[in-house]
């Protein structure tokens, strides 16, 4: 049981000067903030199969923390009467990033919102559940906060510390760019504890803890946020200033300046994706380069108009805001994975079934190694990525990278937050044939959800409009 812990506001330190980008350690987690944290409790550990190591109950507050290999979610139970305008984040609002931290943020802090008891995050007045805060772990959160502070960054916690038997925590909050998202940046190089202070460790030797291996999810794969026409260039810029994200390239036809774009079929979608584990400077290695952390790619996608309804606009409607549409979880076996969970209740989104029988498709599926049959059971998709051997005119089985996905149907009440499982056979990116797919999947479930509520097809409402 937790032996006490003590609770801080740590004043910044004055002496650093560097206005420079701050590089992470390793993604520490992701917070989710729901009305109902008991119930999104128990579908992670029954249907999802991760593993509830950590909670924090108070008078005013619950929190939950689970894990699945290096996979760490935080669930928060929000206060049940929220309010909240459309102004949380910028694509809406691009002057709260920009305010001084010392004014309005930081007061506001101190004067009593962790009387809400959330430690390491902020209680989100966000009116419907919501997944909002990436918690990275840095070296320095003096400095980071302080370089940040220089780069314009609105933080909404100040450098705290948190203290119990296994040692100190320090930490601030940073509001993002992207609507109601925040990110943690926690630093525990002198802790020792299994998680962190102020939560309560359930009884287990974790270090015994046994690979499952039905469902072997490892890691967080991507996150995805959901974001206005004609903002990726601004998310982009941000990310890049302030945690010097790079670019990554989703496919090799994809344009340099528009990001990866189809937009045919019904299918109006831009996908941009950056990475944050480069070097802070050229031919310079990170100090924490070497340890073998999984990569976590971010991925910004945006609608493209005169396509029609889609899953991106619906996710802004019904969210209120942009934010984190999904999250990948990496698997080492997507079939046992996907069977696992759905056995458990977990619902997945299906492509047509066309998809399976098209030409080559079959194909393709049995030379990777499984049954057509197998996958579209659980409406797992796969493509083939064909690297070519340089000494070789054409591209050879050997050489043959496949990626598999399937999605799950939304996890709250709104047609918001979702899950996905990936398995990568040597492929880095997403293929083009998997991205069509998984679209058709998700407009298929919300056509037949629109058409099961008897929603008129004209109740869209001009999303840009209303977050402009």
């Amino acid at each position: 049981m937790n032996q006490g812990f003590r609770f801080l506001w740590t004043r910044p330190s004055q002496n650093v000067t560097e206005n420079m980008a701050v590089f992470l350690s390793r993604l520490h987690h992701v917070s989710l903030h729901v009305s109902n944290a008991e119930k999104i409790a128990n579908d992670l550990v029954s249907k999802f199969k991760f593993d509830l190591f950590a909670a924090r109950l108070t008078d005013k507050s619950k929190h939950f923390a689970f894990r699945k290999g290096a996979a760490v979610f935080v669930v928060n139970e929000r206060p049940s009467k929220s309010r909240v305008g459309l102004n949380e984040g910028i694509l809406g609002s691009t002057d709260r990033y920009s305010i001084d931290p010392q004014r309005a943020d930081l007061e506001k802090y101190k004067q009593g919102n962790n009387s809400l008891g959330c430690l390491y995050d902020l209680s989100p007045l966000h009116p419907v559940d919501t997944v909002n805060n990436v918690c990275f772990e840095v070296e320095d959160v003096q400095r980071s906060f302080k370089v940040l502070r220089d780069l314009g960054c609105n933080f909404l916690v100040p450098p705290t510390t948190v203290e119990d038997v296994n040692g100190p925590v320090t930490y601030s909050v940073v509001k993002s760019i992207v609507g109601n998202v925040c990110h943690t940046l926690i630093e525990k190089t002198n802790y020792e504890g299994v998680f962190l202070p102020g939560f309560d460790v359930i009884e287990k030797n974790w270090s015994l803890e046994e690979e499952d291996m039905s469902c072997p999810v490892t890691h967080f794969d991507h996150i995805t946020y959901a974001c206005p026409r004609k903002t990726t260039h601004q998310v982009m810029g941000w990310y890049e200033k302030v945690f010097g994200f790079q670019r990554f390239f989703i496919d090799s036809n994809e344009d340099v300046d528009e990001g990866f774009v189809i937009n045919q079929e019904g299918i109006g979608l831009r996908l941009t994706a950056m990475e944050y584990w480069k070097c802070s400077k050229a031919g310079i290695a990170l100090p924490f380069a070497g340890k073998k952390e999984p990569d976590c790619k971010f991925v910004i996608a945006e609608s493209l108009p005169k396509q029609g309804r889609n899953q991106v606009d619906t996710f802004l409607e019904q969210h209120r805001a942009p934010g984190i549409q999904h999250i990948g979880l990496y698997t080492k076996n997507i079939v046992s994975t996907a069977h696992t969970m759905a056995e458990a209740g977990v619902q997945f989104s299906s492509p047509p079934p066309a998809y399976y029988t098209q030409l080559g498709k079959q194909q393709e599926i049995e030379e990777a190694g499984h049954s057509p049959q197998m996958l579209a059971q659980h409406g797992i998709l796969l493509d083939t990525d064909l690297h070519q051997d340089p000494l070789s005119q054409r591209a050879s089985s050997e050489s043959k990278r496949h990626l598999l996905q399937v999605f799950t149907k939304p996890i709250f009440a709104e047609n918001t937050f979702f899950l996905e499982l990936i398995e990568r056979r040597g492929a880095t990116g997403f293929g083009e044939g998997n991205i069509k797919a998984l679209w058709r999947s998700v407009q298929a479930y919300m056509e037949n959800e629109r058409v099961d509520r008897q929603e008129p097809q004209g109740s869209s409402k001009t999303v840009q409009t209303a977050l402009s």
